[in-house]
């Protein structure tokens, strides 16, 4: 997020407000923070597109040391503020960050990671005034407070280098082409999602709920700062809270994902009509597919305000639908609008409408895993042509596509395949459900069985009897293959605030592995 001019524009403006303390920092105030970050790395030696990295929650300087990266050509990793101390040296080992970004909230984390980061050289901390720190480690705002305010002499355009969230394997560094060019001209990707959503228009205010360290609500927050509208930053996600917000602020803009649509229709119908929601005009969702029934209790409640998308970080193309295509079109994440399409077989030939297969894209810019020219092989095609994140779907006559599942999450029993998203999608809006997941587990006679994990809401008892009711529910639903053989029932279900499950954690359990990659939520 570079505001350039609108810094001086919309100077006495809040580029963003913390939702939780009100405390505002305007657009004039941004762009000062916003150079002599810039200033700094400079002054430590990073040029254009070397690394650092910024690991911290939500809080009033996420931003801007995001934005002294894309000025200072420069790429900047987001690491995930949920990570163990070996996960986050992973990722800035990897990422070959030489500066680190963190806050107070995070050092006992940063300490131990660092020792496994012999080339990491600096680690400004926020929210650290006045503590004693370790070697390598200084105060964020007494340090760049001794820099200018001012532009450095070599701006340039930088970008952020995203990791997977590592719920299939190892977190993998999305490193996309950074030209050199000014930091106000933008890649075109960002032109054209900001033009999609509406973020060009005037008197924005955009609500913002997720981690920041996401590529989704930081592109979005980006949108935001760049065509002078105000943020509304949550440290963390409440049903209750984003409602109040809306209505505090009025709220024109959001971005969400379906677990945020659960829990808030998990809320009492006196709590869901507290607050006036009219001046929320979009709703954008995506990251995962919602329940179709999720969905359109939320239009029910809500209004043709809901507009959901499909893409990655990687940024090979995008799909997109607005409320009325949804409703035409019940379950789709949209129509292709950026990159070129193919759903094709494990032999690479094209498939029939209504058939699912591999989702594979002819990108719209190049992109590769950083530091791992063998997951970057994996993802392309033997010519180079086509791209994939091995998401399964299909397309129907119109061109609107419809997400199965991913195909690492595909179960095999007994020679059939059996995505287990349909099975999640019915089980997360049941009434006596908070949170559920669906996934193969062992069995020696078909390979593989399903299994259900289920959380259950606060109040509700996990034992045979809800087993029975959910089963039988289940049967009303889906073939028999398809419905779990048990039912499991666990306090709480692993997913970031992003709204990621991380299913490897509860599939590993059943498959002998006492250790994973991923961190326990």
């Amino acid at each position: 997020m570079y505001p350039g001019e609108l810094g001086k524009k919309y100077a006495n403006r809040p580029a963003f407000i913390m939702a939780s303390t009100g405390k505002e920092v305007t657009y004039a105030e941004f762009e000062c923070r916003a150079n002599q970050l810039a200033h700094y790395l400079r002054s430590v030696n990073l040029q254009f597109k070397d690394h650092y990295a910024i690991f911290m929650e939500n809080n009033e300087r996420f931003l801007e040391a995001n934005s002294a990266g894309e000025r200072a050509g420069l790429y900047y990793t987001c690491i995930n503020s949920y990570l163990t101390a070996n996960e986050v040296s992973y990722i800035i080992n990897n990422s070959e960050s030489q500066v680190l970004i963190t806050s107070f909230k995070m050092l006992p984390t940063v300490i131990e990671a660092e020792k496994s980061c012999p080339n990491l050289r600096k680690v400004l901390v926020v929210g650290a005034e006045n503590q004693t720190l370790p070697e390598k480690m200084s105060d964020y705002k007494e340090t760049i407070s001794r820099f200018s305010t001012d532009p450095i002499g070599d701006e340039c355009l930088g970008t952020s280098m995203l990791y997977s969230s590592g719920t299939t394997g190892r977190p993998k560094g999305i490193l996309r082409a950074l030209p050199f060019q000014k930091p106000d001209e933008r890649l075109p990707v960002f032109n054209f999602l900001m033009k999609l959503w509406s973020f060009d228009q005037d008197n924005v205010i955009y609500l913002s709920p997720a981690p920041l360290y996401h590529s989704a609500p930081l592109a979005a927050a980006s949108f935001a700062i760049s065509t002078g509208a105000t943020t509304i930053i949550m440290e963390q996600f409440d049903p209750l809270e984003f409602l109040s917000l809306v209505e505090k602020y009025k709220v024109t803009h959001s971005q969400l994902v379906p677990t945020m649509f659960s829990r808030m229709l998990k809320l009492s119908e006196k709590e869901k009509t507290m607050y006036d929601l009219s001046s929320h005009k979009y709703a954008i969702h995506g990251a995962a597919p919602c329940p179709e029934k999720v969905k359109r209790q939320m239009i029910d409640w809500w209004g043709p305000i809901i507009y959901e998308y499909y893409g990655a970080t990687e940024a090979f193309g995008f799909a997109y639908c607005n409320t009325q295509e949804w409703l035409e079109h019940p379950g789709t994440v949209g129509k292709m609008v950026s990159g070129e399409l193919a759903v094709l077989d494990d032999n690479m030939k094209e498939l029939p409408l209504g058939e699912p297969g591999t989702l594979w894209f002819k990108p719209t810019s190049e992109f590769e895993y950083f530091n791992d020219t063998e997951r970057t092989s994996e993802a392309y095609s033997k010519d180079k042509k086509l791209t994939t994140v091995w998401d399964v779907g299909y397309t129907d006559g119109e061109g609107f596509l419809y997400l199965t599942d991913r195909k690492t999450f595909m179960i095999i029993s007994g020679g059939v395949n059996i995505y287990p998203q349909e099975c999640e999608d019915l089980l997360i809006p049941h009434p006596k459900v908070f949170d559920a997941a669906v996934f193969g587990v062992p069995n020696d006679d078909l390979g593989e069985e399903v299994k259900a994990v289920v959380q259950p809401i606060k109040g509700i008892e996990g034992d045979g009897e809800l087993t029975k009711e959910l089963l039988d529910y289940l049967s009303q639903h889906l073939s028999r293959q398809k419905i779990p053989r048990s039912i499991d029932y666990i306090d709480q279900i692993p997913r970031l605030p992003t709204g990621k499950l991380y299913k490897r954690l509860l599939r590993d359990k059943y498959w002998g592995k006492d250790s994973s990659n991923i961190i326990k939520n």
